[in-house]
């Protein structure tokens, strides 16, 4: 796909899918009421999905996190996190991607938002945004917040091949976990329901 045919599918007037598209993500185990009300507050952030122009057609980022305490610790995600003080989601989304792919994100075009997703483990309500740069950037990973990061190719994430599913053993039974075979890297959970919105949103059934 082309950058300016994947443009003019991502028509900010359209209604989004939302969890009509990512319920087909969501681990198996996690499925049914998840925990809304049970007091706690829910933290925002937001995550980017960055496309431009690279060796395999239109890229974005991705990066494996750091090994640490924190739930989310090791796991491969979209550039992102917590929304500060006095900034808006889009603007956290920018400078959380600054922050952590090395970058200015000054040339960034915002494209449009996807919906709102909550993350139960974590308490997180995570605002999704799309944007697109006229050239790659020169990324340079902080080595504090990301083990690895890595190109994933639009065409690569639209093919039906790329959406895969594996099992897991928990609580004495097997769960079936959907996730994305990306840039070798196996994809799942929050992250994967942001994408699989993306590809409902560009016609990548």
């Amino acid at each position: 796909m082309t950058l300016e045919t994947f443009l003019s599918r991502l028509d900010p007037s359209l209604p989004l899918p939302g969890d009509a598209s990512r319920s087909s993500m969501i681990p198996e185990y996690r499925k049914g009421s998840p925990p809304e009300d049970d007091g706690r507050p829910w933290r925002e952030a937001s995550v980017l999905i960055l496309l431009y122009a690279g060796s395999g057609g239109i890229v974005f980022p991705l990066i494996q996190r750091t090994a640490g305490t924190g739930i989310h610790a090791g796991q491969v995600s979209l550039p992102g996190g917590s929304r500060e003080t006095g900034e808006t989601a889009r603007e956290c989304a920018l400078r959380e991607t600054s922050e952590e792919l090395g970058f200015d994100t000054s040339g960034v075009r915002i494209l449009r938002e996807l919906s709102p997703l909550r993350v139960p483990p974590s308490r997180f309500l995570v605002r999704p945004f799309v944007g697109v740069l006229d050239s790659p950037p020169p990324l340079r990973p902080s080595p504090e917040e990301v083990e690895e990061c890595f190109e994933a190719s639009l065409d690569e994430l639209l093919a039906p091949a790329t959406r895969q599913e594996d099992f897991v053993e928990r609580e004495g039974r097997l769960w079936r976990i959907p996730f994305f075979r990306l840039a070798g890297r196996r994809v799942w959970g929050a992250t994967a329901m942001i994408l699989e919105e993306l590809r409902a949103v560009v016609g990548g059934r």
